[in-house]
């Protein structure tokens, strides 16, 4: 039998969390004089002590870990839920590469002393045009690329030929800025008439006359984009005529470099 504090040295928990895992009933001491209240554990007491802390250093909280030590007795069950478990925690990698991404793009910009960007904003008219259309409801704005797939997939077969010059735009049919479940539509412009799949229908755009303000770089600033450009509108008497979209000239599709993607953000406009 182990005293605590020799089980604290041996299990490298400290006698606050020893205590407070008896508490929990994660681990209890195998005996407790009942004169002096002292702790005694067995060694084999030292492999359950090893699982605890290895399951806290994979991000489990401890009721988690209280409900793997009681049920996953079962190799492949206990398999389950650890690869369960790796899924979120790539996730959160995922989003911590992000913000570190972001950071760093923050820091550059300031060392160069990129307070504020200009936008040149013009007015032009699109004209008539035929596209392949497909509209959802996605889970996030991110997973746009959803949408593409799909047109991309459905339509191979069809060998379409692209309109010159083809545009491909995401329009945001939603009146505001939503967290989850938006509504996306994402069109590619052609040449030819096709016959509608199951989720990506052929139409034909009526012209349209837009404000446009083309952006060279990643995503992530297309807010200031969107904010400049609302600002000329109000400032040039001008009003909104229909739901803005974005024109994608270069894309994740044709480069890996956020710092090549070519952005048209359309606003339709009518003079006030």
């Amino acid at each position: 039998m182990l005293k605590i504090g020799d089980f604290s040295k041996l299990s490298r928990i400290s006698i606050r969390n020893l205590r407070h895992y008896d508490e929990l009933g994660l681990l209890v001491p195998e005996n407790v004089d009942r004169f002096t209240g002292y702790r005694y554990y067995t060694e084999h007491q030292l492999i359950t002590a090893g699982r605890i802390s290895a399951l806290r250093e994979m991000g489990f909280g401890l009721a988690a870990i209280g409900d793997i030590l009681r049920r996953y007795h079962d190799p492949e069950a206990l398999a389950e839920f650890l690869t369960a478990q790796l899924v979120r925690a790539q996730e959160e990698a995922d989003k911590a590469a992000q913000r570190v991404l972001l950071l760093e793009t923050a820091i550059e910009r300031l060392r160069k002393d990129e307070n504020t960007m200009e936008y040149n904003v013009t007015i032009k008219t699109l004209p008539e045009r035929k596209a392949a259309s497909v509209r959802m409801t996605i889970p996030k704005y991110e997973q746009e690329g959803l949408l593409w797939q799909t047109l991309l997939t459905e339509t191979d077969p069809l060998h379409m030929q692209e309109d010159d010059p083809c545009y491909c735009c995401a329009i945001f049919h939603d009146k505001e800025f939503k967290e989850a479940d938006v509504d996306v539509e994402v069109q590619k412009t052609v040449k030819g008439n096709y016959p509608d799949t199951e989720h990506v229908h052929f139409k034909t755009l009526p012209p349209v006359i837009v404000a446009s303000i083309t952006y060279n770089g990643a995503y992530d600033r297309l807010g200031e984009v969107y904010a400049a450009a609302a600002a000329w509108i109000e400032d040039n008497g001008y009003a909104y005529d229909g739901q803005m979209f974005n024109i994608y000239h270069v894309s994740p599709h044709e480069t890996q470099n956020p710092e090549e993607f070519v952005t048209e953000v359309c606003y339709p406009v009518r003079k006030k």
